[in-house]
């Protein structure tokens, strides 16, 4: 495509102007006067904005300095990061307002109440929450934060005036601090002096895991929902106590785009959650002032495409189903200081500007339609409560009678979205018709009907499925007692001592947390492979497939040591573990079985580095490191030559390319399998393993078409990606039939599991009849978008889990992810089971016919 000479001179002026441009006019000089007691950004850290990538101690320190000598604005922390980073909002408004908050507070909030019905929408000023940098490698929208918050408390210009004096103006500067701070040490050590613009200089290729992601290298932009990380859970309950109008979300995408602005591409839903008069009325009403404020300062953008609001876990989505309009914006990102483009260069102050002019046109545009906010915020309100629930539900019910802290889990994040809980009896309700209703919509609907077939990210949510929480819909107007708790939700009789031994059950959630404990602090245990009922001081207790038994007489410890530590980790994991005086059953296995088999401590190892899934491979640190307390080596890739494995027994693949473990390497690999030990491999790795012959199984293949002379179908050019698009799966959950006797499958008490699938890797069902764990149903489909071709000739014959055997050794191989997101409690078993019963398990050999 030939570029337009008009576009691409437009483009190296605004790049070009912003380097001989002197301090800030270049970004506010419209904004003027401004008091000259308030320090600007360039004044407080000593160089323009836009000069340096700006730490976000420094911005805090900035907003708490504005704050401190200025009557417009106050400063508060809504909680820490996991590197222990401020999170932070700056509050801004006209100071009567801010002396008056609390009162405005109640007033705003009326309009969320469906039990009154104010109607005072001019007079009370709207809520707006500009939220930057939830991607920490997409940094120009913090350095825009502080260009806003410095021209809302400075500017005594009329327009600035009359934004605050008719809005509560709350500035998140950086969602994501960990993952900023990443970032901006890389960009700032490799800025050149010149500045190189050469898109191979290293200052624009950040190395791996990226800045993109928090500690743990989650996406906080998909954590809206699901709510694992402290950074999320901070917001959502500063959000729950706000309710703001408007929220903003400000990202970056690809250096050779210009900006994006909502109205986003139409949602793929068949029937959205969200409201059409948000993401059809409100849109539209905005889009004219980001059009308009853009055009002024010569900057291009699109609007209507690539982006959707279909996942309702976003920052751009999540506050519309909370009677807001959520807005989404991405700048092309200059990924550094300065970087060449099909157009010129781009440079970090052009793209600061444009993030800065969107806040202040967001701000004016909510000030300006403040009515029709507030009436919609009202109306999406009373609509929860007023309207009838499809399909005849008036509650759902659910619950897991033998595993309470996944319960208590489940419940932990209903209450963190404002869901109301109810219990009833040894079962927990959540009723249809309250304020959250399209949050409860959220966590228990399935779908599998869409306008659309591609989508940006996830096509299923059901928050329920997450967490394999069976569930049923009910027609029932008994509720029981409301739950706002889940403090006591969890009540395990306290074990009793014992000389004999004392039995974990494995079906607990914590319970491989609790083993580890045990085990790192030197006891001797092991695994029931069949189940067995025992008399313990509470009464006859049965006991499934993977129990763990202590027993007492075989430790180096004393009685009394032994019980100190069973006690210790029943009281920090809240598991269930009796005391029993005897080795005799009263029916299964008896205590001294050789189907109890000892459990040697995990040493695990998990290749990181270029080429591996930072997402994946976070997904098993945070879930080893925040839940079972186990810590794992992260080994990178690259040293993998270098290191000796007779020090571990079990190694994780995650999802990766692994073009770099040659051939040598793969024998090293098999080798050490070979010799007893585990590999476990995830999604992607699982593919690398079989087209690498580690092991000898086969991917699924679809039946090939003999028909002859077949004619092929001639198709729109314009709709190639549309119709590439709709064989990916983005992600969806399925349903699989797991064996509960296979030490992977311990701990389950249903055969019936959904897993989640968001990759096209489909493995053959295994040759050895014993060696297939988890198969998808005959109905596997549960929710979410697959295409007919990947489900009927791809997914439906294939396995979801598989064990190869190799030497005195296994390959466990997961076809899907069992830790997506950190939320999927229903599979992390699996996982675990693998990492701590992988090395017991003895695929049978099987001669074949």
């Amino acid at each position: 495509m030939k570029i337009s000479t008009s576009l691409q001179f437009t483009f190296l002026i605004c790049t070009l102007s912003v380097l001989s441009l002197p301090g800030q006019e270049y970004f506010f000089k419209d904004k003027a006067p401004f008091n000259s007691e308030v320090p600007s950004p360039e004044e407080f850290l000593g160089y323009p904005i836009g000069q340096q990538h700006t730490r976000h101690d420094q911005i805090v320190a900035y907003l708490e300095k504005l704050a401190e000598v200025s009557e417009r604005a106050t400063i508060t922390s809504y909680g820490k990061t996991h590197e222990h980073r401020k999170l932070v909002m700056l509050s801004v408004s006209d100071p009567e307002n801010l002396n008056n908050l609390s009162i405005i507070k109640q007033e705003h909030l009326a309009f969320t109440n469906p039990s009154v019905t104010p109607t005072n929408y001019d007079s009370v000023p709207i809520f707006i929450q500009l939220g930057y940098n939830v991607h920490g490698n997409e940094p120009s929208s913090s350095e825009a934060a502080m260009l806003t918050a410095y021209t809302l408390v400075a500017s005594d210009s009329q327009e600035v005036q009359n934004y605050i004096k008719n809005a509560i103006i709350f500035i998140d500067p950086t969602i994501n601090p960990d993952g900023r701070d990443r970032h901006t040490q890389w960009a700032n050590q490799f800025k050149g002096n010149p500045l190189v613009s050469d898109n191979f200089d290293i200052e624009h290729n950040e190395g791996w895991p990226r800045g993109r992601t928090n500690h743990y290298w989650f996406d906080l932009n998909r954590d809206w929902l699901l709510g694992i990380n402290p950074e999320s859970r901070g917001k959502l309950t500063w959000y729950h106590e706000w309710y703001p109008n408007v929220v903003t979300d400000f990202h970056e995408m690809g250096t050779n785009s210009t900006y994006f602005f909502e109205p986003m591409k139409p949602i793929g839903s068949q029937d959205p959650i969200m409201p059409k008069e948000n993401y059809e009325d409100l849109n539209n009403l905005f889009a004219p002032y980001f059009s308009k404020a853009l055009d002024n300062i010569g900057s291009f953008y699109f609007t209507k495409e690539a982006f959707d609001g279909t996942y309702p876990g976003y920052g751009s989505s999540y506050p519309d189903l909370q009677g807001a309009l959520a807005l989404l914006f991405e700048q092309a990102s200059s990924r550094g200081h300065l970087q060449d483009t099909e157009y010129g260069t781009i440079s970090f102050p052009f793209t600061i500007r444009n993030q800065y002019i969107s806040s202040i046109a967001t701000i004016k545009a909510a000030v300006e339609n403040k009515k029709n906010l507030r009436k919609y915020q009202q109306d999406f309100f009373k609509s929860a409560v007023n309207t009838t629930a499809k399909k005849g539900y008036t509650a759902y019910e659910f619950g897991d009678k033998y595993d309470h802290n996944r319960n208590k889990a489940f419940i932990d994040k209903l209450l963190l979205h404002k869901i109301k809980v109810y219990k009833k009896g040894d079962r927990f309700v959540v009723p249809v018709k309250q304020l959250q209703k399209r949050m409860v919509k959220t966590f228990f609907e399935t779908y599998n009907k869409y306008r659309d077939s591609v989508f940006y990210d996830a096509s299923a949510w059901s928050v329920a499925n997450f967490y394999n929480m069976k569930y049923k819909g009910i027609r029932s107007s008994n509720l029981g007692e409301e739950i706002t708790s889940t403090d006591k939700l969890v009540n395990v009789s306290k074990v009793l001592k014992s000389d004999y031994a004392y039995i974990l059950d494995w079906d607990d959630y914590n319970a491989p947390a609790a083993l580890y404990f045990m085990q790192s602090k030197g006891l001797k245990v092991a695994s029931a492979f069949k189940p067995f009922s025992i008399n313990t001081p509470t009464g006859n207790k049965s006991f499934n497939y993977g129990s763990i038994m202590i027993p007492v007489s075989r430790q180096k410890k004393t009685n009394d040591e032994v019980y100190a530590i069973v006690k210790e980790a029943q009281d920090t994991y809240d598991v269930p573990i009796y005391a029993t005086n005897t080795g005799f059953s009263t029916s299964g296995i008896d205590l001294g079985s050789r189907n109890f088999q000892k459990l040697d401590i995990p040493k695990a190892l998990m290749l990181v580095g270029d080429g591996v899934s930072s997402y994946e491979a976070g997904e098993v640190w945070h879930l080893l490191d925040t839940r079972v307390r186990m810590p794992i080596i992260k080994l990178k890739i690259s040293d993998f030559d270098n290191i000796s494995l007779n020090d571990y027994n079990t190694l994780v693949m995650v999802s990766g390319r692994y073009s770099v473990l040659d051939s040598l390497v793969q024998k090293k690999i098999k080798n050490w399998v070979s010799q007893g030990n585990t590999l476990v491999t995830l999604s992607r790795a699982s593919k690398w393993a079989i087209e690498k012959k580690i092991v000898k199984e086969k991917l699924t293949e679809k039946e090939k078409d003999t028909t002859k002379n077949k004619k092929v179908e001639r198709l729109r050019y314009v709709d190639a990606a549309e119709n590439i698009g709709r064989e990916r799966l983005g992600g969806a959950i399925f349903e699989v039939d797991l064996d509960i006797t296979h030490p992977l499958g311990f701990g389950y008490r249903d055969t019936c599991v959904p897993v989640y699938k968001n990759n096209e890797v489909f493995i053959a069902p295994s040759e050895n009849p014993y060696a297939t764990v988890a198969k998808y149903t005959k109905n596997a489909h549960i929710d979410g978008y697959i295409s007919t071709d990947n489900y009927d000739n791809y997914l439906k014959p294939s396995a979801s889990l598989i064990v190869s055997k190799l030497g005195g050794g296994r390959v466990i191989m997961f076809a899907d992810n069992p830790n997506f997101r950190g939320s999927w409690y229903g599979t992390n078993r699996l996982f675990l089971n693998a990492l701590f019963l992988g090395n017991h398990i003895n695929v049978p050999n099987v001669e074949k016919e």
